[in-house]
C-alpha cells in the first residue's frame, strides 16, 4: 500500500505543478492538486518508518477521499467539455475530473487494503 501511496502522490503532485503551468502561472489554485499529492506523500514516506502503518495509511486513504470530494464538481462538467461546448476554465475542469478519477481509484485500494490488514 505504501507504494500505491507513494504513486498516487507522486501523480497528484505532477498534476498539479503541470497544471499550473499550463496555465501560464496564473491560477494559483491549479495548485491544489500538488497539496494533496504532498500529503500523499508525506504519508506514504512516514509509513515506511512507523511500526503502526494502518493508521498513516488510513489517514492516506482519507486524504484520498477528500481530494475525490473536493475535485468531483469537475467530472460533472466534463461531459459538456468532452461535447465541445464552450465552457469557463477548461483546464480546471480535466484538473479536477483527472484528480477526482485518480483519487476515488486510490480511496478504493486504500479502503480494501485497510480491510485486509
Amino acid at each position: 500500500m505504501e507504494n500505491w501511496t507513494l504513486g498516487y502522490g507522486s501523480l497528484l503532485t505532477t498534476l498539479g505543478v503541470g497544471g499550473f503551468l499550463a496555465t501560464g502561472g496564473q491560477h494559483k489554485t491549479a495548485l491544489i492538486p500538488a497539496g494533496f499529492g504532498s500529503a500523499a506523500l508525506g504519508l506514504g514516506l512516514l509509513s515506511r518508518r512507523v511500526s503502526s502503518q494502518r493508521w498513516v495509511l488510513g489517514g492516506a486513504a482519507l486524504v484520498g477521499l477528500l481530494g475525490f470530494l473536493g475535485a468531483a464538481r469537475g467530472l460533472r462538467q466534463l461531459p459538456a467539455l468532452l461535447r465541445g461546448e464552450k465552457l469557463e476554465r477548461p483546464a480546471a475542469i480535466i484538473s479536477q475530473s483527472v484528480m477526482a478519477g485518480l483519487s476515488a481509484a486510490y480511496t478504493v485500494l486504500g479502503v480494501r487494503g485497510l480491510l485486509r490488514a
